[in-house]
């Protein structure tokens, strides 16, 4: 039986509600030296390093933005100067501009930007802490909320809001998007210096791995130890030994940028048009 109009709307309105997520702060690291990546890290942070004319940061943050995520909180380290540079002049270095010279001058800027909605929080967390003592610094920024976290040298079309779902369903502290990356290599066993097997692998074989992408739940900090704690290692080892770690698993698009190697490929798919990632 078909509703009437008055109960179709109640029936929609109630479902958009179902499905609705309010926006969560977004905690990106940005304060590692990119030691793999030094022809272009010698001069700025990783996350500054240019896809398509602009910086792998801001790709990510432009996915997060998709998903209706704009309150973004940047772990500042090596090079930390360069991305407050970046954004203080966002809209000047975004925008045809009009000056007015003399006693009183003044700026016209002629451009808008989606960008425009976002908040971004600027923290200094140190230049030799580690990853753990990076987000330990910034969880009074977060407050008592359920966060977002990212690393600030991989992209992704993964859906942000199910792995949110995902997160709330099973109530752990942290879940992790759990990606397989593509097999481009062989495998070989070696006996000294001599190979002893070479097997080609399959994609399926591909095992799992830390996509770097979370959701995290701020209590973590109690797993936090210092400026000295990975969080990769400690916090992750005491949240899988407490049955407190999840994974959503994302069959599609994940590249991180380790290398220049991987930063031209990125380049390329951006310049082809044909960007996995670029879901906005």
């Amino acid at each position: 039986m078909r509703l009437p109009w008055r109960g179709r709307f109640l029936f929609a309105t109630r479902r958009a509600l179902l499905f609705y997520l309010p926006p969560m702060k977004v905690v990106i690291l940005c304060g590692g030296l990119g030691t793999r990546l030094r022809e272009e890290t010698e001069y700025r942070p990783k996350p500054m390093v240019p896809v398509g004319g602009r910086p792998i940061l801001w790709h990510i943050m432009k996915t997060y933005a998709s998903h209706g995520h704009k309150d973004f909180i940047l772990c500042l380290g090596y090079k930390g100067e360069v991305i407050k540079e970046y954004f203080r002049n966002y809209h000047w270095n975004t925008s045809d501009v009009t000056l007015s010279l003399g006693q009183n001058p003044s700026v016209k800027y002629h451009n808008r930007h989606d960008e425009e909605d976002w908040t971004v929080t600027l923290i200094d967390t140190g230049q030799d802490t580690l990853t753990g003592g990076r987000i330990k610094r910034v969880l009074p920024y977060v407050g008592d909320d359920t966060f977002l976290l990212s690393y600030g040298d991989g992209l992704t079309d993964s859906n942000i809001n199910a792995s949110i779902e995902f997160h709330k369903k099973h109530g752990a502290l942290a879940t992790v998007t759990a990606v397989a990356p593509a097999s481009r290599f062989g495998e070989l066993s070696l006996n000294g210096d001599t190979v002893t097997s070479f097997r080609e692998k399959q994609d399926d074989e591909v095992s799992l791995i830390n996509g770097g992408y979370f959701v995290l739940n701020p209590k973590i900090g109690a797993l936090l130890t210092g400026d000295n704690c990975i969080f990769e290692q400690e916090a992750m080892r005491d949240l899988t030994a407490k049955g407190q770690l999840k994974a959503w698993v994302h069959r599609g698009f994940w590249q991180c940028m380790d290398t220049f190697r991987e930063q031209q490929m990125l380049e390329q798919m951006w310049q082809s048009g044909k960007a996995p990632w670029k879901i906005w």
